[in-house]
């Protein structure tokens, strides 16, 4: 017996392999989750090489919190592996099984599922910002008063449930593999890692007219009043030029990281959850029922209205919230 029959032997008598031939397609879906572990060693490696950059300057790079970004991003990438699956994955599937065209891979279909991937991501990331109940997931990723390499890994692990993910189902429906969805927006991904830093300035005019960088995604962690909910993009930044969402950095305007409301918690739960706590206490106060539902779709800024009441025979106003990010 060779010795490639003898593993085959205890893979049979193992009773496990009904079971991988039920998981492996799950898997195999999966390619971002493989892309990402195969580029976490060089994400940790440029971050560490920044970091002997900066490790004088706490202002730039904090030792612990960028250990608790890590940690942040391998809590989002756990969930993502495990309930894709059971949550996005079907519905994937289901919309390329009704799909308008069969769309073969190749040299130009792989360029414009590309462009269409960052196209949905625009808008993907501009709901996630406008919308409090995204918001309340990407919050995460902006709460650090600092830009580093580690910031990027500052994920949420919420992100699978929340359902921003549904923007890029259209491109399913159109014809293109959800694979290949999967592995554009695996590989988008990647390149925004690269652009959170504070070592690189302003590159060639034409690199900063149409791509993405450093200098762009600085002015997207602000909450400098002037650069605030501003260039959205992934990997373009043409988007936000078409549809009126870029700014420039400015050398007279230095960009001040995080948000608006700071929340200041080592604790990982904290900086996952802290935002779906306050929504829903919004929610809960008293009011009208689609007042209180507006919470969930409403910009995070969004406060209820004035309204009138009678209590003990006076007419007074009152406000349904006090929400501010």
């Amino acid at each position: 017996m060779t010795l490639m029959a003898m593993f085959e032997d205890v893979w049979r008598d193992s009773g496990l392999a009904p079971l991988w031939q039920a998981v492996s397609p799950w898997l195999a879906l999966d390619q971002r989750q493989l892309i990402f572990v195969v580029a976490t060693p060089v994400f940790i490696g440029v971050f560490l090489w920044e970091y002997l950059r900066l490790r004088h300057d706490p202002v730039r790079v904090d030792a612990r919190e960028s250990v608790r970004n890590f940690l942040l991003g391998a809590g989002y990438q756990t969930t993502e592996l495990l309930f894709a699956g059971i949550i996005s994955f079907p519905v994937f599937a289901l919309a390329y099984h009704h799909r308008l065209l069969d769309i073969p891979l190749n040299l130009a279909t792989a360029a414009l599922l590309w462009v269409l991937t960052d196209f949905c991501f625009y808008w993907f990331h501009r709901g996630s910002h406008r919308v409090r109940w995204l918001w309340a997931a990407h919050v995460t990723h902006h709460s650090s008063e600092r830009m580093n390499f580690s910031t990027a890994m500052r994920q949420n692990a919420t992100n699978i449930f929340n359902g921003g993910w549904l923007v890029y189902v259209p491109l399913a429906l159109i014809g293109f593999n959800p694979v290949w969805i999967g592995v554009c927006y695996a590989l988008s991904l990647v390149y925004q890692f690269f652009i959170h830093t504070t070592l690189v300035g302003r590159l060639h005019p034409w690199i900063e007219w149409v791509f993405n960088t450093p200098s762009h995604h600085r002015v997207h962690h602000a909450r400098n009043p002037d650069y605030i909910d501003r260039n959205y993009g992934g990997v373009f930044i043409v988007f936000d030029r078409l549809f009126g969402t870029f700014t420039e950095e400015r050398d007279d305007q230095p960009v001040e990281y995080g948000i608006t409301r700071p929340v200041y918690s080592r604790s990982l739960i904290v900086n996952w959850c802290h935002e779906y706590r306050d929504m829903f206490r919004d929610m809960a106060r008293r009011g009208p029922p689609g007042q209180r539902l507006k919470h969930l779709w409403k910009p995070p800024e969004w406060r209820r209205p004035l309204a009138r009441s009678r209590h003990d025979g006076l007419t007074v106003e009152s406000r349904g919230s006090d929400c501010e990010n």
